[in-house]
């Protein structure tokens, strides 16, 4: 059986999972994560009660129940490198035996609910409304050095989009990963549904421009105006292409829903968009644990 080295599963001394400061009877099967480390009480201060929380660098860690039931939230940080450390450790902590450092005979299985912000990449889509991701389109170019089994991931998805984009070859492969759709239909049912683009950062890479000039200065466009059948790309963030593809390969079931805070295509921005947050977390609360 191969065991993982101290240099791959890194702990800290006391035994917990290295960057989360975790063991695995810190954590419960069904897990919010959000990106701000303070929007880790807004959530929690709805739990019934508050059993362990931890903190380190952005990574804070709340568990409790609610509605009696086993929940933890947990910050991520920003961006689809921050989330592969964190789904990465997760998984390790549920499927890993940290302490003989060999795979589990049955890896663990967990929820994974991502409550986020995001701008809306469609013209009909309201400010302050609440988006569901069918999938993760990623350009981010995380998945692409994980070995991948064929028909995991969404490619006629993805090649409809490098075609109809005239996908340039310097920039990452994209990859299309399907959310759960056991969480879509219990949680998000009524919730606008689309493709979540991911991008590796908040500026060039979601086509704002400041100071430096863009490579590709009408990729938004192309990317606003994809279909292939039903699909269209509804928002544009930061995570979820790399939550739902480190989901697909390690078998846990993911969502990303979205308050809609901006529209970049009628240049709005929510006034307020906080009382809009509050009613998804509650939302999601309930239903996560119904």
């Amino acid at each position: 059986m191969k065991k993982f080295a101290e240099s791959e599963l890194i702990l800290n001394p006391d035994g917990s999972i290295y960057h989360l400061k975790l063991k695995p009877e810190h954590i419960a099967d069904t897990i919010i994560v959000v990106g701000d480390p303070k929007r880790v009480p807004t959530v929690s201060k709805y739990f019934d009660t508050v059993t362990f929380t931890c903190e380190n660098r952005e990574l804070v860690t709340h568990t409790g129940t609610f509605n009696k039931k086993p929940i933890t939230v947990l910050s991520t940080g920003m961006g689809p490198d921050n989330i592969d450390i964190v789904i990465n450790e997760l998984d390790a902590l549920v499927s890993i035996d940290l302490e003989k450092r060999v795979l589990k005979e049955t890896p663990g299985k967990l929820n994974i609910i991502r409550l986020g912000t995001s701008g809306a990449l469609q013209n009909d889509i309201p400010i302050d409304s609440f988006v569901a991701s069918t999938h993760g389109l990623g350009i981010d170019g995380v998945l692409n050095f994980y070995k991948v089994p064929d028909g995991l991931f969404d490619d006629d998805i993805a090649n409809a989009f490098m075609q109809q984009t005239n996908w340039s070859p310097r920039l990452p492969r994209p990859y299309v990963a399907k959310g759960s759709e056991k969480l879509l239909k219990k949680i998000a049912h009524d919730f606008i549904h689309g493709i979540t683009a991911t991008a590796p950062g908040f500026f060039g890479p979601q086509g704002r421009e400041l100071r430096m000039p863009l490579a590709f200065p009408e990729l938004n466009e192309k990317i606003e105006a994809f279909h292939y059948k039903d699909h269209f790309i509804s928002n544009f963030e930061m995570e979820t292409s790399a939550l739902y593809g480190l989901g697909r390969l390690m078998g846990h079931e993911m969502l990303t829903v979205c308050v809609i805070i901006a529209n970049r295509v009628s240049k709005q921005f929510s006034k307020d968009y906080k009382p809009h947050m509050e009613k998804l977390i509650q939302t999601v609360l309930e239903r996560a644990t119904s």
